[in-house]
């Protein structure tokens, strides 16, 4: 992945559900959710450094995963219902209730580089109600966004956070199917 030296942009968010049964964690067929602003991910954990003969000894570090926004558009209905717990009437309305479970997801995008594009997963991550911002239009319409707080942790089965990867010779049908299924260590195109 040497060959960047920017990124910029993101786009292709996709998500897919987590179920989870005897200790054995399973994805959902990725949707899409269209109309991706940006993304942040802030690192979580602490260093704790050991003083020992006069100086930092040893240092611990703490990977604890990422925190952040996903700004979007507006939030799709099926990330309302399938992630966030939401119930659809038969008017069609979006019913939020407080005892409404979340899910846990896999969030899925992509970010271009100044030669490649990076494809991107984060393997388990919750995900608080969208924070909805809404004016009056003046002079000009100016798109209003909702703003998703993610938490992105380690995967329980192999505490596995993330994974980055971009098209090479090798990985080319893999890099290619990457929004059709979760990514997983060492998969081909077949998995």
């Amino acid at each position: 992945m040497a060959n960047n030296k920017v990124k910029f942009g993101l786009s292709n968010v996709h998500i897919a559900k987590i179920t989870e049964e005897n200790g054995e964690i399973k994805y959902g067929t990725p949707f899409t959710m269209p109309g991706a602003v940006s993304l942040t991910a802030d690192a979580e954990g602490d260093t704790t450094p050991f003083y020992a003969d006069n100086i930092k000894y040893y240092v611990a570090v703490a990977n604890n995963g990422y925190t952040g926004d996903l700004q979007i558009a507006m939030t799709p209905e099926e990330f309302l219902t399938e992630i966030l717990g939401q119930e659809k009437d038969e008017n069609g309305a979006l019913i939020e209730k407080s005892d409404d479970v979340n899910a846990r997801f896999a969030l899925m995008g992509e970010i271009e580089g100044d030669v490649k594009k990076r494809r991107f997963v984060y393997f388990d991550c919750t995900a608080a109600r969208p924070s909805a911002e809404m004016n009056t239009v003046e002079e000009s319409k100016e798109p209003q966004t909702d703003t998703i707080s993610i938490t992105m942790a380690a995967r329980s089965t192999d505490n596995a956070i993330k994974a980055v990867i971009e098209p090479n010779e090798t990985n080319q049908e893999v890099y290619n199917t990457f929004f059709t299924k979760v990514y997983e260590k060492n998969a081909t195109e077949t998995v």
